[in-house]
Protein backbone atom coordinates (compact mmCIF):
# COMPACT_ATOMS: atom_id res chain seq x y z
CA UNK A 1 0.00 0.00 0.00
CA UNK A 2 0.94 3.67 -0.93
CA UNK A 3 1.96 6.08 1.51
CA UNK A 4 2.31 10.20 1.06
CA UNK A 5 3.44 11.29 4.70
CA UNK A 6 3.54 14.68 5.74
CA UNK A 7 5.06 14.85 9.55
CA UNK A 8 5.46 17.90 12.04
CA UNK A 9 5.50 19.97 8.46
CA UNK A 10 6.00 24.06 8.98
CA UNK A 11 6.05 27.07 6.23
CA UNK A 12 7.51 30.25 7.10
CA UNK A 13 7.05 32.81 4.09
CA UNK A 14 9.48 35.85 4.69
CA UNK A 15 6.95 38.92 3.61
CA UNK A 16 8.72 42.69 3.58
CA UNK A 17 6.29 42.93 6.93
CA UNK A 18 8.04 39.90 8.33
CA UNK A 19 8.11 36.54 8.50
CA UNK A 20 4.18 34.77 7.76
CA UNK A 21 3.70 31.09 8.99
CA UNK A 22 1.09 29.44 6.50
CA UNK A 23 1.62 26.01 8.31
CA UNK A 24 2.76 24.79 11.83
CA UNK A 25 3.33 21.56 12.98
CA UNK A 26 1.23 19.79 10.02
CA UNK A 27 1.15 15.91 10.20
CA UNK A 28 -1.20 14.22 7.34
CA UNK A 29 -1.31 10.86 6.06
CA UNK A 30 -2.68 9.40 2.65
CA UNK A 31 -2.94 5.81 1.55
CA UNK A 32 -3.69 3.79 -1.42
CA UNK A 33 -7.54 3.25 -1.87
CA UNK A 34 -7.85 6.83 1.16
CA UNK A 35 -9.52 10.46 0.31
CA UNK A 36 -8.30 12.55 2.67
CA UNK A 37 -9.81 16.08 2.64
CA UNK A 38 -8.58 19.33 4.25
CA UNK A 39 -11.60 21.94 5.01
CA UNK A 40 -10.89 25.36 6.16
CA UNK A 41 -11.17 28.85 5.73
CA UNK A 42 -9.71 31.24 3.59
CA UNK A 43 -6.00 31.68 3.75
CA UNK A 44 -5.66 28.65 6.39
CA UNK A 45 -2.61 27.36 4.12
CA UNK A 46 -4.64 24.24 2.52
CA UNK A 47 -3.11 25.10 -0.73
CA UNK A 48 0.70 25.61 0.27
CA UNK A 49 -0.14 22.05 2.24
CA UNK A 50 -1.17 20.74 -1.33
CA UNK A 51 2.03 22.25 -2.60
CA UNK A 52 4.23 20.68 -0.88
CA UNK A 53 3.07 17.25 -0.92
CA UNK A 54 2.99 17.51 -4.39
CA UNK A 55 6.79 18.47 -4.20
CA UNK A 56 6.36 22.08 -5.77
CA UNK A 57 7.68 23.66 -2.11
CA UNK A 58 9.87 22.92 0.42
CA UNK A 59 8.41 22.72 3.79
CA UNK A 60 10.35 25.12 6.11
CA UNK A 61 10.69 22.37 8.86
CA UNK A 62 9.56 19.01 8.76
CA UNK A 63 9.16 15.94 6.22
CA UNK A 64 7.13 14.68 3.10
CA UNK A 65 8.03 11.07 2.23
CA UNK A 66 6.58 8.86 -0.42
CA UNK A 67 6.77 5.36 1.03
CA UNK A 68 9.88 6.61 3.03
CA UNK A 69 11.44 8.48 0.78
CA UNK A 70 11.75 11.72 1.17
CA UNK A 71 10.12 14.15 -1.79
CA UNK A 72 12.55 16.02 -3.68
CA UNK A 73 10.08 17.81 -6.09
CA UNK A 74 7.09 16.61 -8.10
CA UNK A 75 7.44 13.33 -9.65
CA UNK A 76 4.83 11.00 -11.68
CA UNK A 77 3.53 9.17 -8.81
CA UNK A 78 1.76 12.11 -7.81
CA UNK A 79 -0.67 14.26 -10.34
CA UNK A 80 -2.15 17.03 -9.65
CA UNK A 81 -5.38 18.58 -10.49
CA UNK A 82 -6.15 22.59 -10.26
CA UNK A 83 -9.48 24.19 -10.21
CA UNK A 84 -8.23 26.10 -13.27
CA UNK A 85 -8.09 22.85 -15.78
CA UNK A 86 -4.69 24.57 -16.89
CA UNK A 87 -4.99 22.90 -20.19
CA UNK A 88 -3.05 23.58 -23.43
CA UNK A 89 -5.39 25.81 -26.03
CA UNK A 90 -4.37 25.05 -28.80
CA UNK A 91 -4.20 21.61 -28.30
CA UNK A 92 -7.22 18.62 -28.51
CA UNK A 93 -8.79 16.51 -25.82
CA UNK A 94 -6.46 13.84 -26.71
CA UNK A 95 -2.97 15.96 -27.04
CA UNK A 96 -3.69 17.30 -23.64
CA UNK A 97 -4.55 14.05 -21.77
CA UNK A 98 -1.22 12.66 -23.59
CA UNK A 99 1.10 15.45 -22.99
CA UNK A 100 3.12 14.69 -19.90
CA UNK A 101 3.39 11.02 -21.29
CA UNK A 102 4.89 13.15 -24.28
CA UNK A 103 7.20 15.04 -22.50
CA UNK A 104 8.82 11.81 -20.62
CA UNK A 105 9.26 10.30 -24.20
CA UNK A 106 6.24 7.79 -24.74
CA UNK A 107 6.26 6.67 -28.26
CA UNK A 108 2.98 8.01 -30.15
CA UNK A 109 0.99 4.54 -29.79
CA UNK A 110 1.77 4.17 -26.49
CA UNK A 111 0.66 7.89 -25.68
CA UNK A 112 -2.57 7.22 -27.72
CA UNK A 113 -3.56 4.02 -26.01
CA UNK A 114 -3.43 5.22 -22.61
CA UNK A 115 -5.04 8.78 -23.36
CA UNK A 116 -7.80 6.61 -24.83
CA UNK A 117 -8.31 4.39 -21.62
CA UNK A 118 -8.41 7.34 -19.20
CA UNK A 119 -10.84 8.95 -21.43
CA UNK A 120 -13.36 6.53 -21.37
CA UNK A 121 -12.56 6.19 -17.20
CA UNK A 122 -13.78 9.83 -17.15
CA UNK A 123 -16.70 9.37 -19.61
CA UNK A 124 -15.26 11.03 -22.62
CA UNK A 125 -14.62 8.57 -24.98
CA UNK A 126 -15.86 9.90 -28.43
CA UNK A 127 -14.00 13.38 -27.70
CA UNK A 128 -10.63 12.85 -28.33
CA UNK A 129 -10.36 15.16 -31.07
CA UNK A 130 -12.69 17.73 -30.44
CA UNK A 131 -11.03 21.43 -29.33
CA UNK A 132 -11.06 22.88 -25.67
CA UNK A 133 -13.37 25.59 -27.42
CA UNK A 134 -16.02 22.74 -28.02
CA UNK A 135 -16.80 21.02 -25.06
CA UNK A 136 -18.08 22.39 -21.75
CA UNK A 137 -16.16 23.59 -18.26
CA UNK A 138 -17.42 20.58 -16.61
CA UNK A 139 -15.87 18.81 -19.73
CA UNK A 140 -12.94 20.67 -19.12
CA UNK A 141 -11.95 19.61 -15.88
CA UNK A 142 -12.78 15.86 -16.38
CA UNK A 143 -10.26 16.41 -19.20
CA UNK A 144 -7.33 17.77 -16.39
CA UNK A 145 -8.50 14.24 -14.58
CA UNK A 146 -7.56 12.79 -17.35
CA UNK A 147 -4.57 14.20 -17.93
CA UNK A 148 -3.51 13.63 -14.16
CA UNK A 149 -4.31 9.82 -14.72
CA UNK A 150 -2.27 9.51 -17.67
CA UNK A 151 0.57 8.59 -16.02
CA UNK A 152 -0.84 6.18 -13.56
CA UNK A 153 -0.21 7.99 -10.25
CA UNK A 154 -0.25 6.54 -6.81
CA UNK A 155 -1.78 9.53 -5.60
CA UNK A 156 -4.33 12.48 -6.53
CA UNK A 157 -3.38 15.79 -5.05
CA UNK A 158 -6.76 18.43 -6.02
CA UNK A 159 -6.85 22.13 -5.39
CA UNK A 160 -10.32 22.89 -4.87
CA UNK A 161 -11.37 21.54 -8.29
CA UNK A 162 -14.43 21.52 -8.57
CA UNK A 163 -15.18 25.09 -7.36
CA UNK A 164 -15.57 27.32 -10.23
CA UNK A 165 -18.58 24.45 -11.48
CA UNK A 166 -22.36 24.67 -11.25
CA UNK A 167 -24.56 23.24 -8.86
CA UNK A 168 -25.28 20.35 -10.76
CA UNK A 169 -22.30 19.92 -12.87
CA UNK A 170 -20.19 20.11 -9.76
CA UNK A 171 -22.59 16.92 -8.38
CA UNK A 172 -21.95 15.09 -11.78
CA UNK A 173 -18.03 15.61 -11.12
CA UNK A 174 -18.37 14.57 -7.58
CA UNK A 175 -19.96 11.20 -8.37
CA UNK A 176 -17.46 10.92 -11.46
CA UNK A 177 -14.29 12.10 -8.89
CA UNK A 178 -16.09 8.70 -6.41
CA UNK A 179 -16.27 6.12 -9.70
CA UNK A 180 -12.23 6.93 -10.36
CA UNK A 181 -11.59 6.53 -6.93
CA UNK A 182 -13.13 3.18 -6.83
CA UNK A 183 -11.81 1.74 -10.23
CA UNK A 184 -8.27 2.73 -8.89
CA UNK A 185 -7.49 3.03 -5.53
CA UNK A 186 -5.54 5.87 -5.96
CA UNK A 187 -5.10 7.65 -2.65
CA UNK A 188 -6.37 11.51 -3.12
CA UNK A 189 -5.87 14.33 -1.08
CA UNK A 190 -8.48 17.39 -2.17
CA UNK A 191 -8.98 20.69 -0.92
CA UNK A 192 -12.34 22.11 -0.62
CA UNK A 193 -14.04 25.36 0.88
CA UNK A 194 -17.49 23.39 0.30
CA UNK A 195 -18.49 21.45 4.06
CA UNK A 196 -20.88 19.35 2.25
CA UNK A 197 -18.53 18.26 -0.64
CA UNK A 198 -15.65 17.88 2.15
CA UNK A 199 -17.82 15.56 4.11
CA UNK A 200 -19.29 13.34 1.23
CA UNK A 201 -15.94 12.83 -0.28
CA UNK A 202 -13.75 12.26 2.78
CA UNK A 203 -12.87 8.83 4.49
CA UNK A 204 -10.37 11.36 6.62
CA UNK A 205 -11.56 14.77 7.15
CA UNK A 206 -9.15 17.09 8.06
CA UNK A 207 -9.74 20.74 9.51
CA UNK A 208 -7.04 23.48 9.86
CA UNK A 209 -7.41 26.44 11.97
CA UNK A 210 -6.97 29.97 10.07
CA UNK A 211 -3.67 30.97 9.86
CA UNK A 212 -1.01 29.49 10.92
CA UNK A 213 -2.46 26.23 9.59
CA UNK A 214 -2.77 23.52 12.06
CA UNK A 215 -4.71 19.76 12.07
CA UNK A 216 -7.48 20.76 14.50
CA UNK A 217 -9.72 18.08 14.50
CA UNK A 218 -10.02 14.67 12.13
CA UNK A 219 -13.50 12.82 11.45
CA UNK A 220 -13.08 9.47 9.56
CA UNK A 221 -16.22 9.17 7.71
CA UNK A 222 -18.01 6.51 5.41
CA UNK A 223 -19.93 7.94 2.90
CA UNK A 224 -18.07 7.87 -0.01
CA UNK A 225 -17.28 4.35 0.76
CA UNK A 226 -21.08 3.88 1.10
CA UNK A 227 -21.71 5.63 -2.54
CA UNK A 228 -19.07 3.40 -3.85
CA UNK A 229 -20.79 0.37 -2.40
CA UNK A 230 -24.15 1.40 -4.68
CA UNK A 231 -25.69 4.19 -2.61
CA UNK A 232 -27.13 6.66 -4.69
CA UNK A 233 -25.86 10.27 -3.68
CA UNK A 234 -29.14 11.70 -2.76
CA UNK A 235 -29.87 8.39 -0.40
CA UNK A 236 -26.75 9.66 1.27
CA UNK A 237 -27.54 13.38 1.39
CA UNK A 238 -30.39 12.37 3.08
CA UNK A 239 -28.97 10.32 5.85
CA UNK A 240 -30.01 11.84 9.53
CA UNK A 241 -26.05 11.24 10.18
CA UNK A 242 -24.67 12.79 6.71
CA UNK A 243 -26.93 16.17 7.90
CA UNK A 244 -25.66 16.29 11.39
CA UNK A 245 -21.93 15.95 10.81
CA UNK A 246 -22.22 18.53 8.69
CA UNK A 247 -24.02 20.93 10.64
CA UNK A 248 -21.69 20.17 13.24
CA UNK A 249 -18.28 20.71 11.10
CA UNK A 250 -20.60 24.23 9.72
CA UNK A 251 -20.48 25.33 13.59
CA UNK A 252 -16.56 24.28 14.21
CA UNK A 253 -15.85 26.25 11.66
CA UNK A 254 -17.81 29.16 12.26
CA UNK A 255 -16.49 28.88 16.08
CA UNK A 256 -12.58 28.66 14.68
CA UNK A 257 -12.78 31.75 12.58
CA UNK A 258 -14.42 33.75 15.28
CA UNK A 259 -11.82 32.70 17.41
CA UNK A 260 -9.14 33.48 15.02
Amino acid sequence: MAELKAQNVSVVYETARGALTALRDVSVSVRSGEIVVALGASGCGKSTLLSVLAGFQTPTSGTVAKDDVVVTGPDASRGVVFQDDALMPWLNVIENVSLGLRLRGAGRAERVARAAEVLELVKLGGFEQHRLNEISGGMRQRVGLARALAADPAFLLMDEPLGALDALTRERMQSLLLEVWNKTSTGVFLITHSVEEAVLLATELLILSPRPGRVVARHRLDFSRRYAQGESLRSIRSDPAFIQIHLELLDQLVRETEGA
